[in-house]
Protein backbone atom coordinates (compact mmCIF):
# COMPACT_ATOMS: atom_id res chain seq x y z
CA UNK A 1 0.00 0.00 0.00
CA UNK A 2 1.34 3.62 -0.65
CA UNK A 3 0.22 6.59 0.37
CA UNK A 4 2.24 10.44 0.18
CA UNK A 5 1.06 14.43 -0.93
CA UNK A 6 1.96 15.21 -4.35
CA UNK A 7 2.24 19.17 -5.56
CA UNK A 8 1.60 19.95 -8.73
CA UNK A 9 3.42 23.40 -9.51
CA UNK A 10 4.02 25.47 -12.80
CA UNK A 11 3.11 28.52 -14.39
CA UNK A 12 0.05 30.68 -14.12
CA UNK A 13 -2.38 29.19 -16.66
CA UNK A 14 -0.50 26.08 -17.07
CA UNK A 15 -3.35 24.18 -16.38
CA UNK A 16 -2.97 22.80 -12.89
CA UNK A 17 -5.95 22.95 -11.51
CA UNK A 18 -7.64 21.18 -14.71
CA UNK A 19 -5.13 18.31 -13.55
CA UNK A 20 -6.20 18.33 -10.40
CA UNK A 21 -10.06 17.86 -11.41
CA UNK A 22 -9.25 15.17 -13.37
CA UNK A 23 -7.22 13.22 -10.69
CA UNK A 24 -9.74 13.48 -8.50
CA UNK A 25 -12.64 12.90 -10.58
CA UNK A 26 -14.67 15.83 -9.44
CA UNK A 27 -14.54 19.70 -9.53
CA UNK A 28 -12.95 20.87 -6.48
CA UNK A 29 -10.89 24.02 -8.42
CA UNK A 30 -12.00 26.33 -10.43
CA UNK A 31 -10.95 27.08 -13.60
CA UNK A 32 -10.73 29.52 -16.01
CA UNK A 33 -8.49 31.04 -18.74
CA UNK A 34 -6.78 33.93 -16.82
CA UNK A 35 -3.61 33.91 -15.09
CA UNK A 36 -3.28 33.85 -11.54
CA UNK A 37 -6.91 32.18 -10.91
CA UNK A 38 -5.80 29.80 -8.05
CA UNK A 39 -4.93 31.72 -5.14
CA UNK A 40 -4.15 29.32 -2.56
CA UNK A 41 -2.97 25.41 -2.21
CA UNK A 42 -5.90 23.45 -2.90
CA UNK A 43 -5.86 19.61 -1.50
CA UNK A 44 -7.64 16.75 -3.29
CA UNK A 45 -7.50 13.08 -2.29
CA UNK A 46 -7.64 10.50 -5.03
CA UNK A 47 -8.33 6.86 -3.27
CA UNK A 48 -6.82 3.63 -4.41
CA UNK A 49 -8.15 0.78 -6.22
CA UNK A 50 -7.93 -3.26 -5.37
CA UNK A 51 -5.36 -3.24 -7.70
CA UNK A 52 -3.83 -0.42 -6.26
CA UNK A 53 -4.54 0.31 -2.88
CA UNK A 54 -3.27 3.21 -1.03
CA UNK A 55 -3.89 7.05 -1.57
CA UNK A 56 -2.81 10.17 -3.42
CA UNK A 57 -3.01 13.59 -1.63
CA UNK A 58 -2.82 16.12 -4.89
CA UNK A 59 -2.04 19.65 -3.73
CA UNK A 60 -3.00 22.26 -6.61
CA UNK A 61 -0.85 25.63 -6.14
CA UNK A 62 -0.57 29.40 -7.51
CA UNK A 63 0.99 29.62 -10.47
CA UNK A 64 4.40 30.89 -9.77
CA UNK A 65 4.52 34.52 -10.69
CA UNK A 66 6.69 37.72 -10.15
CA UNK A 67 4.34 39.47 -7.18
CA UNK A 68 3.17 42.59 -6.71
CA UNK A 69 1.20 42.78 -4.28
CA UNK A 70 1.05 41.40 -0.55
CA UNK A 71 -1.71 38.23 -2.12
CA UNK A 72 0.92 37.48 -4.54
CA UNK A 73 3.47 37.39 -2.23
CA UNK A 74 1.90 35.01 -0.21
CA UNK A 75 0.40 32.75 -3.50
CA UNK A 76 4.01 32.25 -4.68
CA UNK A 77 5.07 31.75 -1.24
CA UNK A 78 2.66 28.66 -0.87
CA UNK A 79 3.86 26.86 -4.21
CA UNK A 80 7.66 27.07 -3.28
CA UNK A 81 6.72 25.61 0.29
CA UNK A 82 4.98 23.02 -2.00
CA UNK A 83 8.05 22.08 -3.84
CA UNK A 84 10.49 21.11 -0.51
CA UNK A 85 7.33 19.69 1.60
CA UNK A 86 5.82 16.55 -0.25
CA UNK A 87 6.82 13.20 -1.66
CA UNK A 88 6.49 13.98 -5.24
CA UNK A 89 6.36 17.34 -7.24
CA UNK A 90 4.67 17.36 -11.06
CA UNK A 91 6.08 20.50 -12.72
CA UNK A 92 3.23 21.42 -15.38
CA UNK A 93 4.35 22.72 -18.71
CA UNK A 94 1.98 24.76 -21.13
CA UNK A 95 3.38 22.98 -24.13
CA UNK A 96 1.62 25.27 -26.67
CA UNK A 97 2.95 28.27 -24.53
CA UNK A 98 6.66 30.01 -25.46
CA UNK A 99 9.45 28.92 -22.87
CA UNK A 100 10.96 32.06 -21.70
CA UNK A 101 12.45 33.25 -18.19
CA UNK A 102 9.35 31.94 -16.00
CA UNK A 103 10.02 28.24 -16.82
CA UNK A 104 13.34 28.81 -15.92
CA UNK A 105 12.87 29.92 -12.81
CA UNK A 106 10.80 26.92 -11.99
CA UNK A 107 12.91 24.49 -13.13
CA UNK A 108 15.79 26.30 -11.16
CA UNK A 109 13.22 26.04 -8.37
CA UNK A 110 12.89 22.41 -8.47
CA UNK A 111 16.77 21.54 -7.72
CA UNK A 112 14.93 22.45 -3.84
CA UNK A 113 12.49 18.89 -3.83
CA UNK A 114 12.70 16.97 -1.52
CA UNK A 115 11.57 13.84 -3.98
CA UNK A 116 11.28 13.06 -7.58
CA UNK A 117 10.12 15.36 -9.97
CA UNK A 118 7.54 14.15 -13.08
CA UNK A 119 7.40 16.91 -15.71
CA UNK A 120 3.33 16.83 -17.10
CA UNK A 121 3.47 19.11 -20.71
CA UNK A 122 -0.03 19.78 -20.95
CA UNK A 123 -2.34 21.03 -23.63
CA UNK A 124 -0.54 18.80 -25.89
CA UNK A 125 -4.50 19.02 -28.02
CA UNK A 126 -3.37 22.16 -28.88
CA UNK A 127 -0.22 21.80 -31.05
CA UNK A 128 0.84 19.17 -33.68
CA UNK A 129 3.40 16.58 -33.09
CA UNK A 130 6.04 18.02 -35.09
CA UNK A 131 6.12 21.05 -32.70
CA UNK A 132 6.33 18.67 -29.45
CA UNK A 133 9.02 16.63 -30.14
CA UNK A 134 11.57 19.24 -30.00
CA UNK A 135 10.01 20.63 -26.96
CA UNK A 136 10.40 17.17 -25.38
CA UNK A 137 13.92 16.59 -26.30
CA UNK A 138 14.81 19.88 -24.74
CA UNK A 139 13.07 19.75 -21.44
CA UNK A 140 15.01 16.30 -21.50
CA UNK A 141 17.83 18.05 -21.33
CA UNK A 142 16.84 20.23 -18.59
CA UNK A 143 16.30 18.51 -15.86
CA UNK A 144 16.52 15.47 -13.81
CA UNK A 145 12.84 14.57 -14.20
CA UNK A 146 12.13 10.88 -13.25
CA UNK A 147 9.69 10.68 -16.24
CA UNK A 148 8.36 13.01 -18.72
CA UNK A 149 4.32 12.21 -19.96
CA UNK A 150 2.57 14.47 -22.60
CA UNK A 151 -1.01 14.98 -21.63
CA UNK A 152 -4.24 17.14 -21.86
CA UNK A 153 -5.36 17.71 -18.66
CA UNK A 154 -8.44 19.06 -20.65
CA UNK A 155 -9.41 15.81 -23.03
CA UNK A 156 -7.61 13.17 -20.47
CA UNK A 157 -5.68 12.44 -22.69
CA UNK A 158 -1.82 10.84 -20.92
CA UNK A 159 -3.53 11.20 -17.34
CA UNK A 160 -3.77 7.81 -16.84
CA UNK A 161 0.25 7.31 -17.99
CA UNK A 162 0.84 10.43 -15.68
CA UNK A 163 -1.02 8.72 -12.73
CA UNK A 164 0.77 5.00 -13.05
CA UNK A 165 3.98 6.84 -12.85
CA UNK A 166 2.77 8.94 -9.83
CA UNK A 167 1.80 5.59 -7.93
CA UNK A 168 5.60 4.30 -9.30
CA UNK A 169 7.18 6.67 -6.77
CA UNK A 170 5.01 7.34 -3.97
CA UNK A 171 6.32 6.09 -0.85
CA UNK A 172 4.94 2.77 0.86
CA UNK A 173 2.19 3.73 3.72
CA UNK A 174 -1.19 4.06 5.11
CA UNK A 175 -3.98 6.10 3.89
CA UNK A 176 -3.67 9.60 5.23
CA UNK A 177 -7.49 10.78 5.03
CA UNK A 178 -11.06 8.87 5.49
CA UNK A 179 -12.21 6.62 2.35
CA UNK A 180 -15.19 9.99 1.99
CA UNK A 181 -12.53 12.32 1.94
CA UNK A 182 -12.43 14.64 -0.74
CA UNK A 183 -10.83 18.40 -0.53
CA UNK A 184 -9.32 20.22 2.79
CA UNK A 185 -11.74 23.48 1.82
CA UNK A 186 -14.63 24.56 4.17
CA UNK A 187 -17.66 25.17 1.83
CA UNK A 188 -17.58 28.70 2.48
CA UNK A 189 -14.88 28.47 0.43
CA UNK A 190 -16.24 26.78 -2.32
CA UNK A 191 -19.06 28.69 -2.66
CA UNK A 192 -16.85 32.07 -3.08
CA UNK A 193 -14.64 30.05 -5.39
CA UNK A 194 -17.80 29.03 -7.76
CA UNK A 195 -18.73 33.02 -7.16
CA UNK A 196 -15.27 34.14 -8.53
CA UNK A 197 -15.03 31.79 -11.11
CA UNK A 198 -17.88 33.46 -12.89
CA UNK A 199 -16.23 36.65 -12.41
CA UNK A 200 -13.37 35.93 -13.89
CA UNK A 201 -15.78 34.47 -16.68
CA UNK A 202 -17.76 37.26 -17.33
CA UNK A 203 -15.25 39.95 -16.97
CA UNK A 204 -12.35 41.25 -18.90
CA UNK A 205 -8.99 43.53 -18.81
CA UNK A 206 -7.77 44.64 -15.22
CA UNK A 207 -11.18 43.37 -13.25
CA UNK A 208 -9.91 39.13 -12.47
CA UNK A 209 -7.20 40.44 -11.17
CA UNK A 210 -8.44 43.07 -9.00
CA UNK A 211 -11.73 41.17 -7.47
CA UNK A 212 -12.41 38.71 -4.25
CA UNK A 213 -15.49 36.91 -3.19
CA UNK A 214 -16.44 36.95 0.75
CA UNK A 215 -19.17 35.10 2.16
CA UNK A 216 -20.86 37.39 4.65
CA UNK A 217 -23.39 34.67 5.63
CA UNK A 218 -23.97 31.56 4.71
CA UNK A 219 -27.34 29.45 6.10
CA UNK A 220 -27.18 25.59 5.62
CA UNK A 221 -29.67 23.86 4.21
CA UNK A 222 -33.28 24.14 6.64
CA UNK A 223 -36.51 22.46 6.35
CA UNK A 224 -37.23 24.02 3.37
CA UNK A 225 -34.68 22.70 1.39
CA UNK A 226 -32.83 25.74 0.73
CA UNK A 227 -29.86 26.61 1.35
CA UNK A 228 -29.22 30.69 1.54
CA UNK A 229 -25.91 31.83 0.97
CA UNK A 230 -25.36 36.36 1.13
CA UNK A 231 -21.67 37.27 -0.55
CA UNK A 232 -20.11 40.58 -1.24
CA UNK A 233 -17.77 40.45 -4.50
CA UNK A 234 -14.56 43.14 -3.41
CA UNK A 235 -13.55 45.51 -6.01
CA UNK A 236 -10.54 47.40 -6.36
CA UNK A 237 -11.36 51.11 -7.48
CA UNK A 238 -15.17 52.96 -7.27
CA UNK A 239 -15.20 52.62 -11.20
CA UNK A 240 -14.49 48.87 -11.28
CA UNK A 241 -17.98 48.83 -9.48
CA UNK A 242 -20.40 49.96 -12.58
CA UNK A 243 -18.30 47.26 -15.04
CA UNK A 244 -18.93 44.45 -12.55
CA UNK A 245 -22.88 45.32 -12.08
CA UNK A 246 -23.61 46.25 -15.72
CA UNK A 247 -26.04 47.75 -17.51
CA UNK A 248 -29.37 47.44 -15.68
CA UNK A 249 -27.67 45.41 -13.06
CA UNK A 250 -27.37 42.56 -16.20
CA UNK A 251 -23.84 41.31 -15.63
CA UNK A 252 -23.97 40.68 -11.44
CA UNK A 253 -27.16 39.15 -12.40
CA UNK A 254 -25.72 36.96 -15.12
CA UNK A 255 -23.06 35.93 -12.51
CA UNK A 256 -25.30 35.21 -9.61
CA UNK A 257 -27.58 32.31 -12.21
CA UNK A 258 -24.33 30.58 -13.62
CA UNK A 259 -22.74 30.62 -10.04
CA UNK A 260 -25.80 29.96 -8.38
CA UNK A 261 -26.36 26.62 -10.55
CA UNK A 262 -22.95 25.41 -10.27
CA UNK A 263 -23.44 25.49 -6.50
CA UNK A 264 -26.58 23.77 -6.64
CA UNK A 265 -25.42 20.76 -8.79
CA UNK A 266 -22.06 21.02 -6.13
CA UNK A 267 -24.16 20.02 -2.99
CA UNK A 268 -27.06 18.56 -4.38
CA UNK A 269 -29.67 21.40 -2.94
CA UNK A 270 -31.55 24.08 -4.05
CA UNK A 271 -29.91 27.40 -3.80
CA UNK A 272 -30.91 31.11 -2.67
CA UNK A 273 -27.39 33.44 -3.85
CA UNK A 274 -27.36 36.92 -2.87
CA UNK A 275 -24.92 39.09 -4.53
CA UNK A 276 -23.56 42.50 -3.82
CA UNK A 277 -20.46 44.39 -5.16
CA UNK A 278 -18.04 46.37 -2.19
CA UNK A 279 -14.98 48.93 -2.85
CA UNK A 280 -12.35 47.82 -1.05
CA UNK A 281 -9.12 50.08 -1.88
CA UNK A 282 -6.32 48.18 -1.45
CA UNK A 283 -7.95 45.14 -0.43
CA UNK A 284 -4.74 42.97 -1.85
CA UNK A 285 -2.40 44.39 1.31
CA UNK A 286 -5.33 44.00 3.97
CA UNK A 287 -4.36 40.73 6.15
CA UNK A 288 -7.97 40.77 7.09
CA UNK A 289 -9.24 40.47 3.54
CA UNK A 290 -6.74 37.89 2.41
CA UNK A 291 -7.67 35.72 6.00
CA UNK A 292 -11.54 36.14 4.54
CA UNK A 293 -10.36 34.22 0.84
CA UNK A 294 -7.97 31.54 1.89
CA UNK A 295 -4.87 33.35 1.07
CA UNK A 296 -3.48 34.41 4.26
CA UNK A 297 -4.04 31.20 7.62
Amino acid sequence: MKSGFVSLIGRPNAGKSTLINQFIGTKIAIVSDKPQTTRTRILGVQHGTQERPGQVVFVDTPGIHRPLHRMNVRMVDQAVEAITQMDVVVMVVDASASSGAGDRFVLDLLARASGPVILALNKIDLISKPRLLPIIARYHKESNFVGLVPISALSGDGISVLETLIWEHLPEGKPLYPDDYLTDQPERFIVAEMVREQVLHQTEAELPFSTAVVVDRFDETNSDGLMRLYCSIIVDRDSHKPMLIGKGGARIKHIGTEARQEIARFFGVRVFLDLHVRVRKGWRESDRILRDIGVMR
